[in-house]
C-alpha cells in the first residue's frame, strides 16, 4: 500500500495529495535477499552483482551512453551549465559544466496506439491510503531523507 497526506498549496491556497514514503529506505540487503528467494541465485551472488551495478553503470554513462535495463528504465546524465549562457556557439565549452545530474525514465509498454499502458515501477494494485501518523525516529517521519542535503 502506498501512503499520501494532505498538504496545502501557498500559491493559492487549495489542497493537494503528496505521496510520501514511510519508514526507512530499502537495502541492497533487503533487495538480494528477495531476489535469491524468487531465483535460483544465492543471495552472495544476487549482493555481489547489485554492489557492482552502479560502477558498471557509470562506466557505460560516463562514454556517453545511456543505460537501459529491462523491466526498470533508462538512466542518462544531463549536465548542469553555470552562469546565464552565452551569445554563440563557438563561446560554449566545457567549462561551463558545473556539475552532473543521473536522470531516469521507467520503463513503459504502449499498446497499438501508443498510448502508455504499464510503467514498470507502477504496480497496477497501488491502493492509496492516507497516512494517520507520525513516524517514529525509528521509522521516520514519512518523508523521505536527501542524501544530498
Amino acid at each position: 500500500m502506498a501512503f499520501f497526506k494532505k498538504i496545502q498549496q501557498k500559491i493559492n491556497g487549495l489542497w493537494y495529495p503528496k505521496s510520501i514514503t514511510v519508514g526507512k529506505p530499502v537495502t541492497t540487503d533487503q533487495i538480494a535477499d528477495r531476489l535469491a528467494q524468487i531465483s535460483t541465485v544465492s543471495r552472495a551472488d544476487t549482493y555481489a552483482v547489485l554492489k557492482d551495478l552502479g560502477s558498471v553503470m557509470a562506466d557505460y554513462m560516463v562514454q556517453g551512453r545511456t543505460v537501459k535495463m529491462d523491466g526498470l528504465g533508462t538512466f542518462y546524465y544531463t549536465a548542469v551549465a553555470s552562469g546565464q549562457g552565452v551569445d554563440a556557439p563557438e563561446k560554449v565549452k566545457s567549462t561551463h559544466i558545473t556539475g552532473v545530474r543521473v536522470r531516469f525514465i521507467p520503463e513503459a509498454t504502449r499498446n497499438n496506439v501508443n498510448k502508455v499502458t504499464t510503467r514498470a515501477l507502477v504496480s497496477d494494485n497501488i491502493f492509496w491510503e492516507e497516512w494517520g501518523g507520525k513516524g517514529s525516529s525509528e521509522e521516520g517521519d514519512g518523508e523521505p531523507e536527501n542524501p544530498f542535503e
